[in-house]
């Protein structure tokens, strides 16, 4: 009886197969990244809200009033690609949202005193950073 040579290598069938599995894996890999990244953003947002809220009372104690905008307050530098607005301003509370142009539609707010959450949304406890 013979016996067929033996071939040393692989088959395309089993090459196909590991190509297939390689791509499950990255394309799992990849979504994690992304979810990794994107959670990243969101909490330099809600670093720069904190960063912010710390100045604005450094800044009411000097001048007996909240700063209308983030201009107003030399010494805050948002992160790279973080934008925080005041959304309102009085003498007894303020509000700000915080986004990050590679997150759209994502956004932090923080509001405090006699401001309410309407002006800071997504933000729902005074006092506490909240995040969508």
């Amino acid at each position: 009886m013979a016996t067929l040579p033996r071939r040393n290598g692989f088959t395309l069938i089993e090459l196909l197969i590991a190509m297939v599995l390689i791509a499950i894996l990255a394309t799992i890999g990849i979504s994690r990244l992304w979810s990794v990244k994107d959670k990243a953003l969101v909490g330099s947002i809600k670093s720069d809200l904190r960063n912010f809220a710390s100045l604005q009372e450094d800044y009411f104690q000097k001048n007996y009033n909240y700063a209308p905008t983030t201009a107003a307050i030399l010494d805050f530098i948002p992160s790279s690609g973080v934008t925080i607005t005041v959304t309102a301003n009085a003498i007894d509370g303020w509000a700000a949202t915080g986004a990050h142009t590679s997150l759209p539609g994502q956004a932090c707010g923080y509001f405090t005193g006699n401001a309410t959450a309407a002006d800071a949304p997504p933000a729902t406890h005074n006092g506490v950073i909240g995040c969508n």
